[in-house]
Order: structure tokens, then C-alpha cells, then sequence
């Protein structure tokens, strides 16, 4: 069987950081830490960092039908390229995964041409339950429920198909949180008062804090009714953090919850650098929301790091605001706005992975990855902390072509990525397809 040592590294594994070597045998981890020595190929880290892959329990890849924003081959590359090894995707697409058969599409399509791990939600409206009720809890990674209109039609808002969703339903449900009356309501003011003056700077007033944590308590209410697994996603409000505990261990909450990247990095006061570019749904909102979620994130009461990775090209986003759809592309720098936050005192590099990497396996019960763990799929990556790049142009992995990152000088790069045991990224050489899986789960 294949072997590889990696000798000299710099390991970051559940909470801490460990000086010593790692051998895979084929797609597995076969021993960590130490020094190793075996009849295999030996790789030099040269001090460099290993981390797990990067899970993301959330990204929109648009595919099928919305392939000139993205694809799942665009986009598992750009995540490969920023040590992402496995992706949870939404089910909003063209046609929209609610029913088995659309679902299994995007599975076959993954199969094909996805450069990582892959899984895919199967998506709830208010008219499918019995669709979704067949949903297999070992293969799929969750349900997803709209609360909220987003991009794609996909929203329930019938009490009553709720509450049988959340009784019925056994396995996780990930929810959008956003009340759609109060939305509606702000938007029809805001539109009747400033007409065509409406910028993106309006976006966090008419999707405001009301509006999520209308919404979000009532999925909560919910699950406590009905002891639903519940994964409340991008949480964009301090009023939300209510909500969740840290009193309890991971692996005994019923409800949990994630916040993105954008809503740790951004506030209201950057849309009047960066307007429609930073347009999302939920909207990024006040420092002081920012600041409390990061606050959650450290002390456990929010438990996954993650993207909403959702491309639009720079054309629909150069649209005035009204028009303008809401979304960004996140997921090549995820790890970067991170390692910036590292690199300013505010989160160790054994949080970052905590949040990135084994909570999410922890949150879904996934299988055998996001940890370095002897037995483990080979997933992971090695970093250089001490790398400065910029972002530009030309080192942009998204079909979409554009981040709203450009011209950020970041500290930190990741060098190269494995997924099961292979090589599927270095720097300076064309990412590899083709050594992907189909997460499964322990449930």
C-alpha cells in the first residue's frame, strides 16, 4: 500500500499544537505525532502548519441552472485551493432539490466533477414532506428549510407544513431564519419613502434584527416542541445569541447554530466601500452584532465556522440595489479571514480549527473526518503562516471572477490540500479532480 510521511510538521489537532510527523497509508491517517520512520515516500512540511480539512456546512455552487454564476467544479476547486476538503451544499438551485430524484442529480454531478468531499441538503418547501420525510440520515447531510425568501423560490411559511417538518423529521434540519412578513413590511417603507436613493446600506434595515430573530426563535420554539435537531445557519444578530448555550457539550445539543465569515469580518460601515458586493441575505449588520458573534464563536454558544459561499457575477451585482441579488463568494479566503483575526490576537489557531473543522463533523456526524485522527480519511492541509499574498484578479478561483477581498494583503497560505490520502492541490500547479467522496455520516 501507498505510503507518505510528512515529516517536520506543525500539527494543530483538537486543542493543541503538536511538533512531529504524520504517515497516510492509502486515503487513511495511519499514525500522527512523533517521529515516524517506515518504508515510504517522505515528505519535508519544513515547520509548516497541518491542519484537517476545512468543512463547510454551507455553499451555494448553482448548479444545475444557474451555471453562469458557478459550478460545482468552479467552486470545489476555489475551496480546494483555501484548504476546504469538504463541502455541504444548499439545495436553491434550477430546478431546486425537492425531490429525491433532483437531489441524487446533484450527487451524480458532484461524482463527476467535484475536486472535494461532497454533500448535498435535501431541500423542504411547503408542499413536499412526504418527499423529504425519505430522505436517508446516513447519505445526506441535513434538510433545509427557508424560513426566509432567498435567491430561488424555496420558502415555506405555512405554520402548519413547519410544524410536521419538525415532528416528522429525523435527521438535522438547517434552517434560514428570516421573517418574510416583516421583511416585506420594511421593504415596501423603505422603497415608499427614498424610491431609487435606496442603496445597499439600506439592506440591514429592511432585513433587520426583528426580522431574524422573529424568525429564528420560532425554529427554536419549534424544536424545543418538538425535540427536532435543529442547525440554525448564519446567525447575523447579537439578539440571536440568546437563543444558544454553551453550558452543554456539543455532542448533547439539540439545537445549534453557525456564523459566516462575512458577519464576523464585516459591518454596516463598509457598504459605503463595498455596496452590493457585500449584499447578503442575512444582512451584514452593526459592529456591535459582528463583535458579539465573534464573542459566541470563542465561548461556544455559536459552534461552526462557515461561508454561504454564494457567487453572483460582478454584472448582477453592478445593478442598482433593488435589483442587485444578495450573496458573495467566500469560500477560496475562508481560512484567511480567520488567520487575520489570528494574526490579530483575537483567536488561536486551535479555535480556528475547532470551528472549522471538528465541530462540523461533530454538528453532522460525519464519518471518519475532520480531525487528525489515526484511522481517519486523509484530509487536510498544509499551511504557511508565514506567507504574505495578496489578493488580485488573477489568483481568484471563482467562476464569478471577483471578491469582495480584492487588494487585501493576508498573512498565511495554504501550500497544498489532500483529500483521501491524495494530493489534490499544491501551489503552482493545476488542482487535481477526481478524489472526492460522498460524505457519510454516523447517524
Amino acid at each position: 500500500m501507498r505510503k507518505i510521511i510528512f515529516k517536520n510538521a506543525k500539527l494543530v489537532n483538537e486543542g493543541e499544537i503538536i511538533e512531529g510527523d504524520m504517515m497516510l497509508e492509502g486515503e487513511i491517517i495511519a499514525s500522527i505525532g512523533g517521529v515516524i520512520d517506515g518504508n515510504g515516500n517522505e515528505i519535508d512540511v519544513d515547520g509548516k502548519y497541518i491542519i484537517p480539512g476545512i468543512i463547510d456546512d454551507q455553499v451555494h455552487f448553482r448548479e444545475p441552472g444557474l451555471t453562469h454564476k458557478a459550478n460545482i467544479a468552479t467552486e470545489s476547486r476555489a475551496a480546494l485551493m483555501g484548504g476546504v476538503t469538504t463541502f455541504m451544499e444548499m439545495p436553491n438551485t434550477k430546478p431546486p432539490a425537492l425531490t429525491q430524484e433532483l437531489l441524487q442529480d446533484k450527487y451524480d454531478i458532484a461524482e463527476r466533477t467535484a475536486y472535494t468531499n461532497y454533500s448535498f441538503f435535501m431541500g423542504a418547501s411547503n408542499d413536499n414532506l412526504e418527499e423529504v420525510l425519505k430522505t436517508d440520515p446516513s447519505t445526506v447531510c441535513g434538510i433545509k428549510a427557508f424560513m426566509g425568501s432567498s435567491t430561488g423560490n424555496m420558502l415555506v411559511d405555512d405554520p402548519v407544513t413547519l410544524e410536521k417538518l419538525f415532528k416528522n423529521a429525523q435527521m438535522l434540519i438547517a434552517t434560514h431564519c428570516e421573517d418574510e412578513t416583516t421583511i416585506r413590511k420594511n421593504h415596501q417603507k423603505y422603497v415608499e419613502k427614498y424610491g431609487r436613493s435606496l442603496d445597499a446600506s439600506f439592506h440591514p434595515l429592511i432585513r433587520s434584527e426583528e426580522g431574524c430573530y422573529l424568525s429564528s426563535s420560532f425554529a427554536a420554539e419549534l424544536a424545543h416542541r418538538f425535540d427536532t435537531r435543529l442547525h440554525i445557519l448564519h446567525i447575523s444578530t447579537a439578539k440571536e445569541l440568546e437563543l444558544f448555550t454553551n453550558s452543554i457539550p456539543l455532542k448533547d445539543k439539540r439545537i445549534t447554530s453557525e456564523a459566516c465569515v462575512h458577519h464576523l469580518y464585516f459591518c454596516n460601515e463598509d457598504y459605503e466601500r463595498l455596496g452590493n458586493k457585500i449584499k447578503c441575505n442575512p444582512a451584514i449588520k452593526t459592529k456591535n452584532d459582528r463583535d458579539q458573534i465573534f464573542a459566541a464563536v470563542l465561548d461556544g454558544r455559536i459552534d461552526i465556522i462557515a461561508t454561504d459561499h454564494a457567487p453572483h457575477t460582478l454584472e448582477e451585482k453592478n445593478r442598482h440595489y433593488l435589483e442587485a441579488p444578495s450573496g458573495l463568494p467566500l469560500v477560496q479566503h475562508s481560512l484567511n479571514i480567520m488567520l487575520d483575526y489570528y494574526y490579530r490576537g483575537k483567536i488561536s489557531l486551535e479555535k480556528i480549527v475547532e470551528k472549522m473543522c471538528h465541530t462540523p463533523a461533530e454538528c453532522f456526524q460525519i464519518a471518519d473526518r475532520g480531525y487528525l485522527r489515526e484511522g481517519y480519511f486523509g484530509d487536510f492541509a498544509i499551511v504557511d503562516l508565514e506567507r504574505e499574498w495578496e489578493v488580485m484578479s488573477e489568483n481568484i478561483a471563482y467562476k464569478c471572477g471577483w471578491s469582495p477581498l480584492e487588494e487585501k494583503v493576508f498573512k498565511g497560505k495554504v501550500t497544498s490540500t489532500y483529500i483521501n490520502g491524495h494530493l489534490a492541490f499544491t501551489e503552482g500547479e493545476e488542482p487535481r479532480a477526481g478524489w472526492g467522496q460522498r460524505v457519510t455520516f454516523s447517524r
